[in-house]
């Protein structure tokens, strides 16, 4: 496939261009998820997609584009008569923004008709537009979970359902799939990421030679766009007529019982969730078949939809990267017999793929040394001197209770704090303050209907004027900031405490991952402080980061408090809309500096100060317990918690929710 950027320096395009095209193929593959670094051209190839797809034949002045051949008996614009003249519109390519509102997405009530003629009028929204062509998302890891819920609503069933406002609409809503995303900037939800047919990991070539020529080639587009895409319209040509004779010959190509085999083991040997891997295969199969020109399956073909298909699928849980064992790979398809024919086709494409999981041994330490042995010298700087212990690694994760900000915030649209937000139920109207975002229907009627007589009104429409106009007002929940605040010192080392802390934490993560926060960590341990990780919405950093985190030497924890609140402070300035939560681990104790536990009570003062929520994650342990952790939430203005208070299935964490309820 051409592009107005061949971008041929850029590892994994290859297979980038196969699975675009074998959707065009064949639709019912299921979209395409593209994995990359910025820079990697991926919106580039996509885009590029457009162009080389067949026209396609429309019911003229359908707004739903009904196929002549075959209406949709449903369609609101219908009924149409089947076999009847149509008209042909190149294929659609249509754009979903991340911020885009559900009314843009599926559809609404036509609210000026409604106002001015006094009809209920559906207005079409992007499913519309995308039926029988590309819905492509970028960013599609960061669009918003009301979106992406009604987006797995219509993938599921191939239809949109609109219920709102008045209005009861159905409408066909079969599109390709494709969304481009940076993995360094937060992961997909599992739900969205299994409808995805075929994912494809691309990273910029390291080769000097290659990423020459993609300045080359993009700098003689800046200078002639027209004489750049004149020199590839031969290739292009032929691309699009091998996509037409590929979809011609697809229903004659044969799945033969070996190939379906083959296709069962390695699902299951991989540990698939669900048959839609089976599925995706075995239609990436067969149009990889149709592709070379071929009418049989053969072993190749399945190895190169495992290849595409299954990467994104055996990921356990959120921190898993995505990948392929190809040896294993290989091995299954062996074990299960290969095709009569086991050649391979010299035209077919070449194998690619992910990488297998990197892994080793964890280090570990002597964690059964006494704290004391840690805290004593001289203090040493964060991540040097000989109190450092090794990284160990974490305990396994658990299911956490809800930690929250109290109050009602306005940030960006999530899953942890109450908060006023485009989205959610509709809990009141009130006068818009500036442009209006939101009509409240009801409310506005209501306002404009004492005064119809005065207004001279005579027919249907209603009179409406700007002071009659309402602002829904509505409530759901945010996204928060988690900051977390993490003791690495000596003292966590006693009695494996650091295995259970880390386990704890990155329970914490998988949390924020699921409710949409962005993530920051600091620790401290020796004299310093650091900001491990500054505030973003990977959490797979964060994850990482705690992995590889050392211990020992004093405890630092006012500098600790007062990197946090300056990290706090700098990220404020960045997104001021945005409410933190700052989670605090530790046993409480001060050994680090002048006067440490003075000088952490007062760091924690500015906190309280500030009206910045926390919560003391108390990683005491023993029959013999100071309780330090809870006089530190005392002064920070929190809650202290458990570590065992901190599942969400504990007794004593649901005993303490009542409690604190009931204050």
């Amino acid at each position: 496939m051409t592009t107005p950027f061949p971008f041929t320096a850029v590892v994994g395009q290859d297979d980038l261009r196969l699975a675009l095209l074998l959707n065009a193929v064949s639709p019912s593959v299921g979209g395409v998820l593209v994995r990359g670094e910025k820079g990697t051209a991926k919106s580039t190839a996509v885009r590029a997609l457009t162009s080389l797809l067949p026209e396609v034949a429309v019911v003229p002045g359908c707004r739903f584009s009904c196929d002549p051949a075959s209406p949709d008996p449903g369609c609101p614009d219908g009924p149409h008569e089947g076999g009847g003249g149509g008209t042909s519109r190149p294929a659609r390519m249509v754009e979903l923004p991340v911020g885009a509102s559900e009314d843009r997405l599926v559809g609404a009530l036509d609210i000026e008709r409604a106002l001015a003629e006094g009809v209920k009028a559906f207005e079409p929204g992007l499913l519309a537009a995308a039926h029988r062509g590309i819905l492509y998302v970028d960013e599609v890891n960061l669009l918003h979970d009301h979106l992406v819920d009604l987006l797995l609503d219509a993938a599921a069933m191939g239809a949109s359902y609109v219920e709102r406002e008045g209005v009861s609409v159905r409408h066909a809503a079969r599109f390709l799939l494709v969304g481009t995303m940076n993995p360094e900037e937060g992961e997909l939800r599992p739900q969205l990421l299994d409808r995805f047919g075929l994912t494809v990991e691309v990273a910029a070539s390291r080769e000097p030679d290659q990423r020459v020529e993609v300045v080359r080639r993009r700098l003689a587009y800046d200078d002639d766009p027209a004489a750049f895409a004149a020199s590839w319209g031969d290739e292009e040509t032929a691309v699009r007529q091998r996509i037409v004779a590929a979809r011609t010959l697809l229903p004659r190509v044969r799945l033969g019982d070996s190939a379906l085999r083959q296709i069962a083991t390695v699902c299951s040997a991989f540990e698939v969730d669900g048959m839609r891997a089976d599925i995706v295969m075995a239609r990436t199969a067969t149009a990889l078949a149709a592709w070379a020109g071929r009418t049989d399956v053969l072993a190749e073909d399945v190895r190169q939809a495992a290849l595409l298909a299954l990467p994104h699928r055996r990921r356990r849980n959120p921190f898993d990267a995505p990948g392929l064992d190809e040896d294993k790979l290989d091995e299954m398809l062996e074990e299960s017999g290969g095709d009569d024919d086991p050649g391979t086709d010299p035209d077919g494409p070449d194998g690619g793929g992910g990488q297998p999981p990197e892994g080793g041994p964890e280090g570990g330490g002597d964690a059964g040394a006494p704290a004391e042995a840690e805290e004593s010298g001289e203090p040493q700087p964060a991540g040097a001197g000989s109190g450092e212990r090794a990284p160990v690694g974490a305990a396994d994760p658990f299911r956490t209770r809800v930690l929250s900000v109290p109050g009602i915030g306005e940030g960006a649209a999530g899953r942890r704090s109450r908060a006023r937000t485009e989205h959610g139920r509709t809990t009141g109207a009130r006068r818009p303050e500036g442009a209006l975002t939101k009509l409240h229907l009801a409310a506005t009627v209501r306002a404009a209907a004492p005064h119809q007589r005065a207004r001279g009104r005579s027919g249907r429409g209603l009179v409406v004027r700007r002071d009659d106009l309402r602002q829904a007002t509505r409530e759901g929940r945010e996204g928060n900031l988690v900051l977390f605040v993490v003791d690495a010192s000596g003292s966590m080392a006693a009695r494996q405490r650091m295995s259970a802390v880390k386990g704890a934490v990155l329970s914490l993560l998988l949390d924020a991952y699921q409710r949409r926060d962005k993530v920051g960590l600091v620790t401290f341990r020796g004299s310093a402080a650091e900001v491990a990780l500054p505030p973003t919405s990977s959490v797979d950093a964060a994850a990482a980061r705690l992995e590889s985190l050392p211990t020992g030497g004093r405890t630092p924890l006012a500098a600790g408090l007062l990197k946090a609140h300056d990290v706090l402070r700098v990220e404020r300035l960045r997104d001021p809309a945005r409410r933190a939560l700052v989670v605090v681990v530790t046993d409480g104790r001060a050994t680090g500096g002048p006067e440490p536990v003075a000088l952490a009570a007062r760091a924690a003062r500015l906190f309280a100060a500030e009206g910045i929520a926390s919560v003391v994650v108390d990683c005491e342990s023993g029959p013999v317990r100071l309780g330090l952790a809870g006089q530190l939430a005392g002064e920070l203005g929190g809650t202290a918690v458990t570590l065992d208070e901190l599942r969400a299935d504990s007794i004593a964490g649901l005993v303490k929710d009542v409690q604190r309820r009931a204050a």
